[in-house]
């Protein structure tokens, strides 16, 4: 067959429009437009907020389609046709660059949104993603509705119960920072508080603690632990000073059981998120002994009770000695 212009002309109309059958007509089709068990109609200034979201294009770098081959952070369940019915545009998009938001209602409380819109390094210190200060106040208050609906009846669950648990977390940081220690410290399970910390403090342990905070932590709770880090103004309460941790150790020792369980599980109702699905278990112990000693001079690093050590583990003596009783009062 000798290629003519018309025959390329003929060909890639074809072409186009098969592609055009398969990808737009055959969804079109087939989609199913009844609602999902957890579809719900939005408010008005989620639909606000979703024109926003539509008209900066933000599904150019977040997802809101969870494929069953395909779960990312935040992923609670497979999505369901049924879960965008009504939705125009539906913007699905399958990009990966940041993470996936078709379950992110309730994942943060909205001063975290709040932070976070305004500039997305104040929480998280590595994001590419850009500033939206310049939408102003109300614009990012219904960019935030719409984010805290994504996730349907699934999502107001996990609203409501950052809500109910801010009230408390306000009222015990109202009542002062030791009692607002001890109430943080009230809400972990007794089987994670005499837990010391199983990896040893050594340098190299130290520093990979140090590299983690640096990622993860220091715009909140600042460079020098003291809890005012960029993201601070946004967030109440506030982020946790983490020198006042000292008056409040366990038997004279701050337990790393402490600091583990709640960098794993978050604190909800606070800006503080939980790691437990990006940080691997050794990286929360080893930023968990970076805050012991930075912060506090003192980690329980494989002490009593401990197990069989790892085999990469260099020998290693603990030669961070807890504070005398009158030291910390």
């Amino acid at each position: 067959m000798k290629m003519t212009p018309l025959l390329l002309v003929f060909g890639g109309l074809m072409v186009f429009w098969a592609s055009v059958f398969a990808m737009v007509i055959i969804p079109a089709i087939t989609l199913d437009r009844t609602p999902s068990e957890i579809w719900r109609p939005w408010t008005e200034k989620e639909a606000k907020g979703h024109d926003l979201y539509v008209k900066n294009g933000c599904s150019y770098c977040h997802s809101q389609f969870i494929r069953n081959f395909d779960w990312d952070l935040g992923a609670e369940r497979i999505a369901a046709s049924g879960d965008y019915a009504g939705q125009t545009p539906a913007i699905l998009g399958t990009e990966r660059t940041g993470p996936d938001l078709s379950q992110a209602g309730g994942e943060h409380p909205d001063d975290w949104h709040a932070a976070h819109f305004t500039n997305p390094r104040f929480t998280r210190p590595e994001s590419l993603m850009p500033s939206w200060e310049f939408l102003g106040k109300e614009n990012l208050e219904n960019l935030t509705a719409y984010i805290q609906a994504e996730g349907g009846r699934d999502a107001d669950f996990r609203v409501a119960r950052q809500q109910e648990w801010k009230q408390a977390a306000l009222a015990a940081y109202q009542s002062g920072p030791d009692a607002n220690i001890q109430w943080l410290h009230g809400q972990i399970p007794a089987v994670w508080q005499p837990m010391p910390n199983p990896y040893p403090a050594t340098p190299a342990d130290l520093g990979r603690g140090k590299k983690i905070y640096q990622q993860f932590c220091i715009h909140c709770h600042g460079s020098m632990g003291d809890g005012n880090g960029a993201a601070a103004p946004y967030l109440q309460p506030p982020p946790l000073n983490f020198t006042l941790l000292r008056r409040h150790l366990v038997e004279n020792r701050y337990i790393g059981g402490i600091f583990y369980y709640q960098i794993m599980n978050g604190i909800t109702g606070t800006g503080m998120p939980y790691f437990k699905r990006e940080l691997e278990s050794e990286k929360i112990w080893d930023v968990s002994n970076y805050l012991a000693v930075m912060f506090l001079g003192y980690t329980d690093a494989n002490l009593e009770p401990r197990g069989i050590e790892a085999s990469y583990e260099p020998p290693w003596k603990n030669g961070y000695e807890a504070p005398a009783a009158e030291d910390v009062k």
